[in-house]
């Protein structure tokens, strides 16, 4: 039988006792003929256990007594009276009352244990959920809410919130301090107005077992913040470790180029026309060092989230032309066809520049000599930029990697390693506009990297702004 949570009122016991009894002596009359009068005194018992297990034990006892007065009353000679003729019958009728009596206060008892055992269940249950919502990942101060909302409803409390900090009580509020040894890591917030019972109910079983889950879910923060710095510090020591590659040799060629072509200037011996080539290839030695330099410092404000764009209109054409310009290579190098109905982007003009120099440099060193294909137009809302070069192509493999600082891919055609870093910092400056760049390739075919970036709507007001002159526009590619 399934006993209920809460009692049903008293007024409502009282009825069922009285109909139970009237009922019980009147199947006791209808048993007469089938058994002595004494022995059918436990039919009664049914009553009594029906009225104690729902109502509790005294109203059992009190139906208990209704039930010997009633089987006196009509069923023990002489009937019709409150007397007994027989030492038989005043045993019989003691032993009936007796076992009435205990059947009474062992159903309450059964009742008692299982409530508590109902009440152990659903606090199983509910930490159980609390430990699934808090140990769960993510942000604890996300899963706090949610756990409150359980609770409350698990142990049918208006309210209950849980806060990280100490928190004094109110006129309107109750508070159980959450503790880990002595050091308190949490606040359980109750209503004021929750019964007694149920308060040192939370204090004695529900606090202790949130207490052990908070200290559980702060732990495992703790060591997911150390794996997220120890992470973060393994890869600074594999960016310092290139980083510290790319200086001794990358830095370390033009240096030695641009120190032995200065020597050889000194000679007194050298022919005009030599002294003109060392010089040239001083400037562009030393114009190969001062592009290094640049990504170097364009990719340590990159890793530190230091490169804000600036955003202004600006015509994409002129940006994608200066930067053209500013690798100074010969003409035909580029083959640029831009859409002339392209709307201006709203972006750091400079930035750009800087990509489309990186992006630029880095197909012709690869195009094996052939003219490198530039095209923008608008695609559904987008402006696509499509770089294409008639190189080796980019295997399967490589194409996430490429973008990758200090990645190199191999040599190009004209035996020049890179530094690693033009792609990167393509990447880097394009998506700080809100854009995206990937690459497209054929094995011994071709490579197409596209730029990807948003149209805004323009007020009639703006126009496009020329990208910003000055030294160190130009980049090395990757």
């Amino acid at each position: 039988m399934m006993l209920p949570g809460r009692k049903p009122p008293l007024a409502a016991g009282i009825a069922v006792a009285a109909v139970a009894v009237a009922l019980t002596t009147l199947l006791v009359f209808a048993l007469d003929d089938v058994a002595p009068v004494l022995s059918l005194g436990v039919v009664y018992l049914l009553a009594v256990l029906l009225v104690a297990i729902v109502w509790g034990a005294w109203l059992g006892i009190a139906t208990a007594l209704a039930s010997a007065l009633a089987f006196n009353f009509f069923h023990i000679p002489p009937t019709g009276r409150l007397t007994i003729a027989t030492g038989e019958d005043w045993v019989g009728l003691a032993v009936f009352f007796f076992a009435a009596v205990s059947s009474s206060w062992l159903a309450q008892v059964a009742r008692s244990l299982a409530a508590e055992a109902n009440q152990r269940r659903q606090e199983a249950d509910l930490s159980a959920e609390m430990a699934r919502l808090l140990l769960r990942g993510g942000r604890l101060e996300e899963a706090l809410p949610p756990v409150g909302q359980r609770l409350a409803a698990a142990l049918g409390l208006s309210s209950a919130a849980i806060e990280l900090n100490p928190v004094d009580a109110g006129g309107r509020t109750v508070v159980f301090p959450l503790r880990e040894g002595s050091r308190q890591i949490g606040t359980l917030v109750l209503s004021a107005g929750e019964e007694e019972a149920v308060l040192k109910r939370v204090q004695l079983r529900v606090a202790p077992a949130l207490e052990a889950l908070l200290a559980a879910a702060l732990e495992r923060d703790a060591l997911q913040a150390e794996v997220v710095e120890t992470a973060a510090l393994r890869r600074s020591d594999v960016i310092k470790t290139a980083l510290l590659r790319a200086v001794s040799h990358d830095l370390r060629s033009p240096l030695t180029a641009v120190l032995t072509a200065a020597e050889a200037l000194r000679s007194p011996s050298i022919t005009e026309d030599e002294r003109r080539e060392l010089a040239q290839a001083v400037i562009e030695e030393a114009t190969r060092l001062s592009r290094l330099i640049d990504n170097l410092l364009d990719l340590s404000r990159l890793e530190a989230d230091a490169a804000e764009p600036r955003p202004e209109w600006s015509s994409l054409e002129e940006v994608i032309g200066a930067a053209i310009d500013d690798l100074a290579l010969p003409e035909g190098t580029f083959r640029l066809a831009v859409d002339g109905r392209l709307p201006p982007v709203r972006a750091d003009a400079a930035q750009l520049e800087r990509a489309f120099a990186n992006l630029l440099d880095n197909a012709h060193r690869h195009s094996g000599g052939h003219p490198v294909s530039v095209r923008a137009r608008d695609v559904g809302g987008r402006i696509l930029i499509r770089v294409v070069d008639r190189g080796p192509g980019i295997p399967q493999a490589q194409r996430d990697r490429i973008f990758e600082p200090f990645y190199r891919s191999g040599t190009d055609r004209t035996g020049h390693r890179g530094s690693g870093l033009g792609l990167a910092i393509v990447r880097g400056f394009v998506e700080a506009n809100g854009g995206r760049v990937w690459v497209e390739s054929l094995p011994n075919q071709a490579t197409s990297f596209v730029v990807e970036l948003p149209i805004e709507p323009a007020s009639p007001e703006s126009e496009p702004a020329s990208p910003p002159a000055g030294p160190g526009r130009g980049g090395a590619g990757s």
